[in-house]
């Protein structure tokens, strides 16, 4: 019967909202604390973390030869890298 359908539908379809609604909540609230015991501000993580990969030398474009040679004449016209380092660092970006 349909009314016996209804008034057994009901109250479950009711039950298992009020859970779905409660899980969110409880995953909600254990992300939150999870992200502020980590030093993050919730919310704003997912903005901290995009401009994180955004800032990353993972995404970084790859330098040219001519631009790892000038830094390399750079460190070593310094003084920041020895003559051997620098001629060893020059053959390893020449034989790439």
């Amino acid at each position: 019967n349909v009314d016996t359908v209804f008034s057994v539908g009901t109250p479950l379809f009711a039950m298992l909202f009020i859970a779905v609604i409660g899980l969110i909540i409880f995953v909600a609230v254990r992300n939150y604390r999870k992200a502020k015991s980590a030093g993050f501000d919730p919310l704003t993580l997912e903005t901290e973390l995009m401009a994180r990969a955004a800032n990353s030398a993972m995404l970084a474009p790859e330098k040219s030869l001519e631009d790892k040679l000038a830094e390399l004449d750079s460190l070593h016209s310094r003084g920041i890298i020895t003559r051997d380092e620098y001629l060893q660092a020059r053959r390893d970006a020449l034989s790439v």
